[in-house]
């Protein structure tokens, strides 16, 4: 090769390497923003923004989608999350793990009643202040609390800080307390014998599984699972949560703050439950499309009556209620004042995914439903007001 050809053979190289730069910088950019995307569940408002602007622009085609997919959704696809919340949990609260220790159980609990009773009261008062009596049963679903979204916003404005599991904890005790109202009252499922039997052989199997020291997850989900859905199906109980009774024989280690996420040393056993993050992320996104699409000019008192009762009631209720326990003598968190139990308690205000799941398996579709999904899809204002009360408080990544 001459050194003219040599030459131009190392222009057209650098020009190829310049052109393949900024294409792999866009790859790199679109992966990270996908993992963004995912790991802070974006796809769940993502899918709520697509379901409320196809049902208020092409009505006709968005229900007869949402009524298509909406038994797979619900009723299959949801199980997963709960599945995976269920694990989280569990391994939070094991030795080690961030909701361990008693004294960080105390005062959570505490406002969770607190913030229940408050959402209960807020609402109920409301709906027969407007003689509005068909709407009373909603008002499990005034207290949801979505633990996700609540989680978010908090790392966001109190990174490793003791309000996670402090809101955490909160947050799943009521979603618990919602869940055992709202499991046995799902009102289109048809009860059958023999569910109790079915159920008895997937809780076997599970521990069968456990003593041979099987350490995938898929054949617990699948076998067990199945089982499980099966059985709770046949009893009239809602399906959604049939993975919850066989999550405590899968594998564990404890987790500590950061919940939701897979930790840095993963590996073929570590948290897999994560090898089902990504189809959650899938059903979350699938959920919002399907439930959260609602015409906007459908709201009416059970819609005021819901956002009452999650972004004053709610948050009022807890208050009062950790006043109480103070004066009782019962203690908040290191490094957890009045300032951050306030910005807490507008983070867990919002009921988002939780709420909308309550909703759909207390109500058929129609007016009511609609008014109800409404006041939930308002309660994510709770976010801004968080930040807005970190914001004017100076608490967290505001306080300098």
């Amino acid at each position: 090769m001459t050194g003219r050809q040599a030459t131009a053979h190392a222009h057209i190289s650098h020009a190829h390497a310049h052109v393949a730069h900024p294409r792999a910088h866009r790859r790199r950019s679109i992966a990270r923003l996908m993992r963004i995307v995912l790991d802070r569940y974006f796809l769940l408002p993502i899918g709520a923004a697509i379901a409320l602007v196809w049902a208020n622009t092409a009505s006709e085609s968005y229900f007869m989608f949402a009524q298509r997919f909406d038994f797979v959704v619900n009723e299959i696809g949801m199980a997963f999350l709960f599945a995976l919340l269920t694990q989280e949990v569990l391994e939070a609260v094991m030795p080690g793990g961030a909701l361990h220790s008693w004294r960080r159980w105390s005062m959570p609990i505490v406002a969770a009643a607190g913030g229940v009773a408050g959402a209960a009261i807020v609402y109920l008062a409301y709906v027969n202040w407007q003689y509005e009596t068909a709407l009373i049963p909603a008002w499990p679903i005034a207290c949801a609390i979505d633990a996700v979204a609540a989680y978010y916003v908090l790392k966001t404005i109190m990174p490793r800080s003791g309000a996670l599991p402090f809101a955490l904890l909160l947050a799943i005790v009521t979603d618990i307390f919602g869940s055992i109202i709202v499991a046995p009252l799902h009102p289109i499922l048809e009860t059958r014998v023999g569910g109790a039997a079915l159920m008895t052989t997937a809780l076997l199997l599970a521990a069968l599984m456990r003593t041979l020291r099987i350490r995938a997850f898929w054949p617990y989900l699948l076998v067990c699972g199945s089982i499980s859905w099966v059985a709770f199906y046949w009893e009239g109980v809602h399906p959604a949560f049939a993975l919850v009774p066989i999550v405590p024989f899968l594998p564990h280690e404890p987790r500590k703050l950061d919940v939701f996420a897979d930790p840095p040393d993963d590996d073929a056993v570590h948290h897999a439950e994560h090898a089902w993050h990504r189809v959650v992320q899938v059903v979350v996104f699938l959920f919002a499309l399907v439930n959260a699409g609602v015409s906007l000019r459908g709201y009416d008192t059970g819609s005021w009556a819901m956002l009452a009762a999650e972004l004053a009631g709610r948050p009022l209720g807890m208050l009062i209620a950790v006043g109480l326990a103070i004066a009782a003598g019962l203690h908040l968190p290191r490094h957890i004042g009045w300032r951050e139990l306030l910005v807490i308690a507008f983070a867990t205000s919002s009921g988002f995914l939780i709420a909308l799941f309550f909703a759909t398996g207390l109500f058929a579709a129609g007016p009511m439903l609609a008014q109800i999904k409404i006041g939930v899809l308002g309660s994510a204002f709770g976010a801004v007001l968080a930040f807005g009360a970190a914001w004017a408080l100076r608490v967290g990544r505001f306080a300098s």
